[in-house]
């Protein structure tokens, strides 16, 4: 069954372009090492929360905006291959390709998928 690498950042709403345009060459990597789907999503409608949010978890500041985005793998073998690849392709060195946001606080995790409709 299908794997997901999803994450949470917060993104300088300044660098909305720099961002994209880091996303889609990242996008390619992941593609060329067995990736189905690369998944970027500018915050629209995401409210802060009074005890959790995704702006509370990646302590969005009054001008970041919150991305959301996710990976697409076929199952987890594939991923694990495919992730020690991109992590070692030049491409997504951050002298090549910088993050226009601050890595640190980045939130990520690996999920099973369960349902799918």
């Amino acid at each position: 069954m299908a794997y997901i690498d999803g994450f949470v950042a917060a993104v300088p709403t300044a660098n909305r372009e720099a961002f994209r345009r880091h996303a889609e060459a990242a996008a390619a990597v992941f593609r060329e090492n067995g990736a189905l789907q690369v998944v970027e999503c500018w915050g629209d409608d995401v409210p802060e929360g009074e005890i959790t949010s995704f702006p509370m978890a990646v302590k969005r500041r009054d001008d970041e905006t919150v991305i959301f985005s996710w990976v697409l793998w076929p199952s987890r073998a594939v991923r694990d291959e495919g992730m020690k690849t991109v992590m070692a392709d030049p491409r997504v060195r951050a002298d090549v390709n910088p993050m226009p946001f601050d890595g640190k606080r980045v939130i990520f995790g690996g999920f099973d998928v369960l349902v799918e409709a």
